[in-house]
């Protein structure tokens, strides 16, 4: 009886090591290739099994999905520097204007406590005809001070978001890697244990 359980066993274990040496030739699939990460990850749930909660994934599949997702960190990060870099820029301008919406508005003062002819580039303008030039340019100013604020307030918006998306990737990445590793090293102590039991140990 024992005789016939360990040559059930040896053929069991003899062709899952036969499946699993033919199953490591098979190339990458296309939606590991082509797909974004959320594709890829999607793709490894549906055509993996799970085993007492742990997943099994072939090592090159594991792999390529790894680097994908460094990759996608790797822009990530460029891009949260790129949008960072922006909005140094539009602080910058910002400044610039606020600075610049003071300096008129101050001068706008200084010309309602004169009189009502102003001598311009050597000619007398009235003086309601300056006041309108001036809040002209004033609200030219402001007009230029929301668009950039407007998209400042849009690209900080996009940072936050990107900021939050990358941190949740991170995250879905160590959890993934760590129940990979912990699959790999269940079935190899599965094999292990499996190898005792044919070698009688």
């Amino acid at each position: 009886m024992k005789k016939l359980q360990y040559r059930c066993i040896f053929i069991i274990a003899f062709m899952v090591m036969i499946s699993i040496e033919g199953y490591s030739q098979r190339p990458l699939p296309d939606e590991l290739l082509r797909n974004p990460i959320e594709g890829q990850i999607k793709y490894i749930e549906e055509h993996t099994r799970i085993y007492e909660n742990y997943r099994a994934i072939r090592e090159d599949m594991f792999q390529k999905i790894n680097s994908n997702i460094m990759d996608s960190l790797t822009a990530n990060k460029i891009e949260i520097t790129g949008l960072n870099n922006l909005i140094s820029t539009l602080n910058s301008a910002n400044d610039s204007l606020n600075n610049s919406l003071e300096e008129t508005i101050s001068s706008l003062q200084e010309v309602t406590r004169t009189k009502n002819n102003i001598r311009l580039f050597g000619m007398k303008i009235n003086k309601v005809a300056y006041n309108s030039i001036m809040l002209t340019i004033i609200a030219g100013l402001i007009i230029v001070l929301a668009i950039g604020f407007t998209v400042f307030k849009r690209n900080r918006f996009v940072t936050i978001k990107t900021r939050d998306e990358f941190k949740k990737l991170n995250e879905e990445f160590e959890t993934y890697r760590q129940s990979s590793r912990l699959a790999r090293e269940k079935m190899t102590m599965d094999h292990f244990r499996e190898i005792k039991k044919l070698k009688g140990i």
